[in-house]
């Protein structure tokens, strides 16, 4: 899974403010050794408390209890220090009316209750949780897009019809990375960020609801308008992305149809980075569920009358059940404070949205997103089914980058609210412990993908319309896709910090200008000698110039000076584990007949020898196997826990680097 509750990548989790994965409410009870600070009743003396974990609190002011002071004035002890009174006094919380919240609470409190005057710690294990929960949805959704991709295969084939959807699809591709994935996830959710910190440093009224109340709205308003554009423009649109295609007024209906995604996804999108800047990660996370049983169904019940039209209805009707999903949720956090604190903000100014940053991120990730009409451009001039096997190939072979980026999801939140409370060293420590477990598993993913790619293929569409011809193209396509795997991983984790703080940066923008650049120029030359494996060897080459542009360019252009040549050291020890991997499991792959048992056998060779293989390396992602092998020893027989104990001296020990 995505992480482990004390792998390295999550270790951090405590570090942070806010509340539970889903449900629970700020002031949930955390795990040791961080302990949240508890209600107090108006008239009572609340208790001491341990906040020697609690964030941002190195610098307040005046002996209040912070982390790290040796003393407070009167010397009174502070939380963490050798000794504290028992009846010192909380100063922000005496003489509150009962019912009133103080100010830098995020939650509404209880009748008669006080909440803490600072933002409670989450537990240590809550990004881990938060991940795992994250992953599991996003494992379940990448399924279910499997099984859809499967349907269209054997309902649809890889033909001239399958070809026109597909040139349709790509208004959902431009429009979901735009409006959930890379676009408004980074303008909203420092945004959001900001108003929760604003909220919790005691600002009048309620900030979160004022700036939903200022965005919603337009945003609305603009997302109508862009679908109707798109309905009106489809003639022109399907000509100019795949001038060759053999079916074009099929491709033009879908389109049409496909357009109304467009104001779902937004609205989809709004919710989702507001529910996650809340710290909020179910129904973000189960949107694509929705979403592929929306068109899965639509495929099955109009398929005979509407045929590949009804994959177009489903990408509509999924896309408003990923705002049906997440709607409770998010009004449930809107509704949180009292009416009266919420009509005395009425008029409070609020942090805003600036057109800058919302242009460079759109365009970022319009400019990434060319990549896939630049490939269907050339394939649609090549044989019937090449933007079919180019599809497919590219939907499994992202699956380990789109599950490697669920950590840095879940973590973006953090990482803002860090940089909005003035912590850039956390932040920073934060965005390179993500990037490194994010390689780590991607690398796997890709040893994967690479070794087992005719297995795969084989398992998952050869039948009905899909032939064994098919399978072999998808397969060679899908292993170069894979080639480029760890630079896309790259580029998804490092646009999230130069987006964090919410101020435009145009080097991202140019960075991604020159690998579309590459991409396309690469491509044009390669397709008459290679035809699709040159396509998807240009898309590789491409992104790899971006992930290179981007990651040096993080010292001169973002406002996290990541340290490049430590980040660069720690991937090199994964990517040396996968290159071994990728050998062993390609040729344990290779023996078995059936590609279901080719499959096992490859992917748990793979798992087993990049696991080995990055642990003796010192990898990250590896270094809690180790630990693990030694609790795991402690349970077994003499005999065994001797050879454990063998097989642990001989993998040699690396120093953790930071």
């Amino acid at each position: 899974m995505t992480a482990t509750p004390r792998g390295p990548g999550v270790q951090g989790a405590g570090e942070t403010g806010g509340a539970a994965v889903d449900g629970a409410g700020p002031t949930a009870r955390p795990s040791p050794p961080t302990t949240a600070l508890p209600a107090v009743p108006p008239t009572r003396t609340p208790p001491p408390t341990d906040t020697a974990n609690a964030p941002g609190t190195e610098n307040a002011p005046g002996g209040k209890g912070t982390p790290g002071a040796e003393s407070t004035p009167g010397g009174k002890g502070t939380p963490g220090a050798e000794s504290t009174p028992a009846t010192e006094k909380t100063p922000a919380t005496d003489n509150i009316p009962p019912g009133k919240g103080t100010p830098g609470t995020e939650g509404t409190p209880e009748a008669g209750t006080t909440p803490p005057t600072e933002r409670p710690p989450e537990p240590r294990n809550f990004l881990a949780r938060a991940a795992l929960l994250t992953g599991a949805l996003s494992v379940a959704g990448a399924l279910l897009g499997l099984v859809r991709d499967q349907a269209l295969a054997r309902l649809f084939g890889a033909g001239a019809e399958t070809d026109a959807f597909l040139v349709a699809w790509t208004v959902p591709e431009f429009a979901s990375t735009l409006l959930i994935e890379d676009g408004l996830a980074f303008a909203l959710i420092p945004a959001f960020s900001l108003a929760l910190a604003r909220r919790a440093g005691g600002a009048a009224g309620d900030p979160v609801r004022a700036l939903v109340a200022r965005t919603l709205p337009r945003l609305t308003l603009a997302l109508v308008a862009v679908a109707a554009v798109v309905v009106l423009l489809a003639p022109y649109l399907v000509r100019a992305l795949a001038p060759g295609l053999a079916a074009p007024a099929l491709a033009v209906d879908c389109t049409r149809l496909a357009a109304v995604c467009v104001i779902g996804f937004g609205l989809a999108g709004y919710c989702s980075a507001a529910l996650r800047a809340h710290r909020r990660y179910l129904a973000p996370a189960a949107i694509y569920v929705a979403y592929n049983l929306g068109i899965i169904t639509a495929m099955f019940l109009l398929g005979g009358a509407w045929g590949v039209r009804s994959a177009a209805i489903g990408v509509a009707a999924g896309s408003a059940l990923m705002v049906a999903v997440q709607l409770p949720a998010l009004v449930r956090r809107l509704r949180a404070k009292s009416e009266p604190e919420a009509a005395a903000g009425a008029g409070a100014r609020e942090p805003a949205v600036g057109l800058a940053m919302v242009a460079m991120i759109l365009l970022f990730a319009l400019t990434r997103q060319t990549q896939v009409p630049i490939e269907r451009f050339l394939a649609s001039h090549l044989p019937s089914g090449a933007i079919s096997h180019l599809n497919y190939a590219q939907k499994v072979a992202q699956i380990p980058m789109t599950l490697s980026l669920m950590l840095v999801t879940v973590t973006f939140p953090v990482v803002a609210r860090a940089l909005a409370e003035g912590d850039t060293v956390k932040a920073r420590d934060r965005v390179e412990r993500d990037l490194a477990l994010a390689g780590c598993m991607v690398l796997l993913g890709t040893a994967a993908v690479v070794a087992c790619a005719p297995q795969i293929v084989e398992l998952l569409f050869q039948r009905g319309a899909f032939t064994a011809e098919d399978t072999a193209a998808t397969a060679a396509v899908m292993r170069v896709y894979a080639l480029g795997l760890l630079a896309q991983t790259l580029v998804g984790a490092l646009i999230r910090a130069y987006c964090c703080t919410g101020r435009p940066t145009w080097y991202p923008l140019a960075a991604m200008a020159v690998g579309v650049v590459v991409t396309a120029w690469t491509g044009a030359w390669a397709v008459g000698s290679w035809g699709v494996t040159g396509i998807a060897a240009a898309n590789a080459a491409g992104i790899t110039a971006t992930a290179a542009l981007m990651l040096s360019g993080t010292r001169s252009h973002g406002v996290l000076p990541l340290r490049v040549r430590a980040v660069l050291a720690e991937l090199s020890r994964p990517l040396r584990a996968a290159l071994v991997a990728t050998a062993a499991g390609a040729l344990a792959a290779s023996g078995p007949d059936s590609p279901a048992l080719g499959l096992l056998a490859g992917a748990l060779v793979v798992t087993v020898v990049f696991v080995l293989t990055g642990a003796g390396l010192g990898a990250q992602g590896c270094a809690p196997l180790p630990g693990a092998v030694r609790s795991t020893s402690r349970r077994l027989p003499t005999s065994v826990r001797s050879a454990t104990r063998r097989l642990q001296h001989a993998l040699p020990h690396r120093p953790r680097r930071r």
